[in-house]
């Protein structure tokens, strides 16, 4: 099942001819905001199953053509990202685990724009990345259990600052920094996170064209490393790193187009910079 939120925050699941409105199917739940209600759904997804299905067979799709897609966790309450994670030609081994938080407020939809902040940077890269969704309260997990806490994947770019000071937080969490979805795919339709082929297009030029099977940790690895440090709840998102190979400058007037196997429709961003830098270029 793919869930996306559409139009003002309605809950829907994508359909290959459009995506159904849900909301009948949950008509029991309170909630004050979208990431509320997505989190809710995650927590009771075993009782809603049913329901959900039955209007999501029943009723009528509505065109994707008619609607604006929104980012399928708007809020999440962590935002972890891992620091490298796959193995590369400059990066043989494995080394050390590494992961940093993002800001959960830089996230955006598909089809937004990326703002590219005025200030003293090397270049800005565009970092095409599997995202896990958690589906139950995760500490201290196993690579035998990790994937019982997993609700499902979205696909996710993490927009970079290079060579600005204060590490990570100045380096990746300005406001849209947080490209996400639009679907969220449920666990149940990926039967390994580590057998998808990942594609992102500048411009409509491939740019990147690598396989999570080159992660350096896989999924269940890396999900028992972050939760021996933190407590991750449902709804929180773990990205999980990207191939470096293929990154290259990204500015303003780009579109950038992101593909995961299966995950349609495609994560699609626009590239606004106020200051027009090109010193990055070539």
């Amino acid at each position: 099942m793919k869930l996306a939120f559409f139009d003002d925050y309605h809950l829907g699941v994508l359909k290959e001819n459009g995506i159904v409105d849900i909301s009948n199917a949950l008509n029991d739940i309170q909630y004050h905001a979208p990431q509320e209600l997505i989190q809710m759904v995650i927590a009771d997804f075993d009782n809603l199953h049913s329901k959900i299905v039955d209007v999501a067979e029943n009723d009528i799709p509505i065109s994707l053509d008619n609607v604006t897609l929104n980012a399928p966790l708007p809020r999440p309450g962590q935002l972890v990202c891992l620091a490298g994670n796959y193995i590369e030609p400059d990066s043989p081994s494995r080394g050390d685990f590494n992961a940093f938080l993002k800001s959960p407020t830089g996230v955006i939809s598909t089809k937004e724009t990326v703002e590219l902040p005025e200030v003293d940077v090397t270049v800005f890269h565009f970092e095409p990345e599997l995202a896990i969704v958690i589906g139950k309260t995760a500490k201290h997990l196993t690579e035998e259990n990790a994937l019982d806490h997993v609700f499902g994947y979205t696909q996710f770019i993490d927009v970079s600052a290079r060579g600005l000071p204060g590490g990570f937080f100045l380096g990746k969490s300005w406001h849209t920094f947080a490209p996400m979805g639009p679907g969220l795919i449920t666990a149940d339709e990926v039967p390994d996170p580590n057998a998808l082929g990942v594609q992102l297009w500048i411009n409509d030029r491939l740019q990147h064209d690598f396989s999570t099977n080159s992660m350096a940790r896989f999924v269940p690895e890396l999900l028992a490393e972050v939760t021996n440090v933190l407590t991750l709840e449902p709804g929180d998102v773990v990205s999980t790193g990207t191939h470096h190979e293929a990154l290259t400058a990204v500015g303003d007037g780009d579109t950038v187009r992101l593909a995961i196997d299966g995950f349609g429709p495609d994560l699609v961003v626009n590239v606004h910079d106020p200051l027009k830098r090109t010193t990055w270029r070539g």
